[in-house]
């Protein structure tokens, strides 16, 4: 017979503080709500104001192409208005990196995205695909597919989206045409991860070097831990490619998740407060679900002269590429 261990009684209070603790953080239930027309009304609203500030910003959504249709399949009837709100949709791991990198997306997965990502394409949306990859073969059947399908897509060899890729060289469709619209761009390059770049006019060197149509960067630049913004100047020197054209700058933003590394966050804040803040996403650190249909949370992104979408205007970004669309998912 095993030994009975009693447990002090010290250590069974500290383990029932712990329970009361973690109690305390209740999360609000949720409420009964559409939660993917949510996201859609939540896009609309944010477009419409941008667009009343600059008629030609641009709006991408990154994931969530379920949002397109009525039952979230490439068979269902799209939404007129969601459509009408955006310009391109971006889409990750189309056909490589779905699990893991450098493994291609299962079939039944890649069939249900790119049925989706053609409705986008049939409707006038610019689909930007990037495939996680570094296998250069892999990279190169990643650019072959989506150029296939009519797709302007990245094979991005680091996860953390924190490079120029090296392969290939030169880059896929290469061109000194001047792109004023984002349904003329023949490629793009995503870096939102600047800190390998000491300094924000490092990174300026390094991007103005390159000759992408299109770069999607962060509105911040880290350098020794603080967080610094790109002014109007800054970005008008990422506009011009090497090689002389013009090519539009589109800033990253989440609008799905709160970021604990970002100048709104409130060192005080935890979840169930405020009442839109819910858990940690357990797969990056320092970044929290958002009960995203909650007005607190969208005056932060947008609708108002100290938003998140005011700043990335004021600094002369060509539109916003939006992240966590997908986060209906969280709450289904």
């Amino acid at each position: 017979m095993q030994n009975i261990i009693k447990l002090p009684v010290f250590i069974i209070f500290l383990v029932l503080i712990s329970m009361l603790l973690i109690s305390c953080q209740t999360i609000p239930p949720l409420p009964n709500l559409d939660f993917r027309q949510e996201m859609r009304d939540f896009v609309i609203d944010l477009s419409e104001y941008a667009k009343n500030v600059d008629s030609s910003f641009i709006i991408i959504p990154q994931n969530g192409q379920e949002l397109i249709t009525d039952n979230g399949e490439g068979n269902g009837n799209p939404d007129a208005e969601y459509i009408a709100a955006i310009d391109a949709t971006g889409r990750e791991s189309m056909f490589y990196g779905y699990y893991n990198d450098d493994e291609i997306t299962p079939n039944e997965d890649r069939d249900h995205l790119l049925s989706l990502c053609q409705l986008c394409k049939d409707n006038n949306v610019q689909v930007l695909a990037t495939d996680y990859c570094s296998d250069h073969t892999k990279m190169d059947n990643s650019y072959t597919y989506n150029n296939n399908n009519g797709f302007i897509s990245l094979a991005a060899d680091h996860r953390g989206l924190d490079n120029i890729p090296a392969n290939p060289s030169p880059i896929r469709d290469e061109n000194t045409n001047d792109i004023i619209d984002i349904s003329n761009a023949d490629n793009f390059l995503y870096l939102i991860d600047s800190e390998q770049y000491p300094t924000k006019q490092d990174f300026i060197s390094a991007v103005s070097t390159t000759n992408y149509d299109v770069i999607i960067m962060d509105l911040f630049h880290n350098e020794n831990g603080i967080e610094t913004e790109y002014t109007s100047y800054e970005i008008d020197q990422l506009k011009i490619k090497n090689n002389n054209g013009i090519r539009l700058v589109i800033c990253y933003m989440s609008i799905g998740e709160a970021e604990n590394y970002r100048y709104y966050w409130d060192n005080s804040w935890k979840t169930g407060t405020p009442v839109w803040l819910d858990k940690e996403n357990r797969n990056w650190a320092g970044n929290y679900i958002v009960r995203y249909w909650e007005q607190d949370w969208q005056d932060i992104i947008f609708d108002n002269d100290n938003s998140y979408l005011k700043k990335i205007l004021d600094a002369g970004f060509d539109g916003v590429y939006l992240d966590i669309i997908d986060g209906f998912e969280n709450f289904e």
